[in-house]
């Protein structure tokens, strides 16, 4: 069993992961905490592996920005994702995002 030290939650939202501002693999996010998630996406990237992620956060026209995620899974369940860098203004973003999910989601 995983012990996580952030909530996960379970979402479905559209993503792109952005290799190197060259290649955009689209995806979706299908659970999600305030440092990562995890990504179904028809890429299969490496583990270790660096993108730029861009979540599509509900009712918001502007995708919310991770300017570096790494890759530490990949597998049938998809990818998993760690969040490295998250610039301020994203991470208020996210946070608040995070704090509706808590509000509705059942305890766990």
């Amino acid at each position: 069993m995983v012990t996580r030290k952030h909530r996960r939650f379970l979402v479905s939202m559209p993503s792109v992961l952005v290799q190197r501002d060259q290649f955009r693999h689209k995806g979706s996010i299908r659970d999600l905490s305030a440092k990562g998630c995890r990504v179904e996406s028809l890429v299969t990237p490496f583990t270790g592996m660096q993108v730029t992620l861009l979540l599509q956060l509900p009712g918001e026209a502007v995708p919310l920005k991770i300017e570096n995620a790494a890759v530490r899974w990949c597998g049938s369940q998809g990818i998993g994702m760690e969040f490295l860098v998250v610039a301020e203004p994203e991470q208020a973003r996210l946070g608040r995002f995070i704090q509706q999910l808590e509000k509705t989601a059942p305890p766990s």
